[in-house]
């Protein structure tokens, strides 16, 4: 039988895949229903802090770590889900750009019709790639062929929607890649200008569903569901790993 309360889950968009792919195996296996709110890092940050009613929180490391310190999260419940790498994509079709040094990435970027990357204010990744197109010489140059949307997600699906869509580059964090129709991964950032960002999970210190959401905490960093994660763009973290980015 099926809980009248659902577990709400409040996630940055780059854990979205393995959040809605458990969704249903932990209702049959638990009752409970699971509703996932999916958003860039600090859209969901500031959206956990003004909501009493989460039950669970899936952000960067660093940034889980600092609510536990406020004590917003149980501490003793982070758990590291592991690494995402921050990649380039095109729409399904396209060739592959160069970028296989900084150098040629850059010229790959110049050359697009159009550049799509999540918020460069809130999200990870658009950050990244806002602080990456600058050191590279080229903010200006490309500004005007620059298309943020709110979350990684979006901006992917923008990309293979997009009526000029060829002939554009997007980035934002592998998995939001690998979940969104349309695009293909071609790969990681090259060096220097590599990012992978250790996401980890939490239970909200007022979750009124606090065994519930142990237990979907422990699904979604279990040995079991480590296939899974792998193939959604997770890599392995080790313990070191995961309080280095805290």
């Amino acid at each position: 039988m099926t809980s009248a309360r659902p577990l709400r889950v409040l996630s940055a968009g780059a854990a979205k895949g393995i959040v809605l792919a458990l969704a249903e195996p932990f209702r049959a296996a638990s009752g409970f229903t699971v509703t996932g709110s999916f958003d860039a890092a600090g859209a969901i940050r500031a959206q956990f802090i003004g909501d009493p009613d989460a039950d669970v929180v899936i952000l960067p490391d660093a940034m889980l770590q600092a609510l536990a310190d406020q004590r917003a999260v149980d501490g003793t419940t982070v758990a590291a889900l592991g690494a995402v790498p921050t990649g380039i994509a095109v729409p399904t079709g396209d060739p592959a750009p160069a970028m296989g040094d900084a150098r040629a990435l850059a010229d790959s970027l110049c050359v697009a019709s159009a550049l799509y990357c999540p918020d460069t204010i809130r999200s990870t990744a658009g950050l990244h790639f806002r602080a990456m197109l600058r050191a590279l010489g080229i903010e200006q140059r490309v500004a005007s062929r620059l298309h943020e949307h709110a979350n990684g997600e979006a901006a992917m699906a923008a990309m293979a929607t997009a009526a000029d869509r060829a002939g554009a580059i997007g980035c934002t964090q592998v998995t939001e890649i690998l979940y969104t129709p349309g695009v293909t991964l071609v790969g990681t950032l090259p060096p220097p200008y590599e990012l992978s960002t250790i996401y980890a999970i939490a239970v909200a210190s007022t979750s009124g569903r606090v065994v519930a959401a142990r237990q979907f905490v422990a699904l979604l960093t279990s040995p079991s569901t480590r296939k899974l994660r792998r193939d959604a763009g997770f890599t392995a973290v080790s313990s070191t790993e995961a309080s280095a980015g805290r």
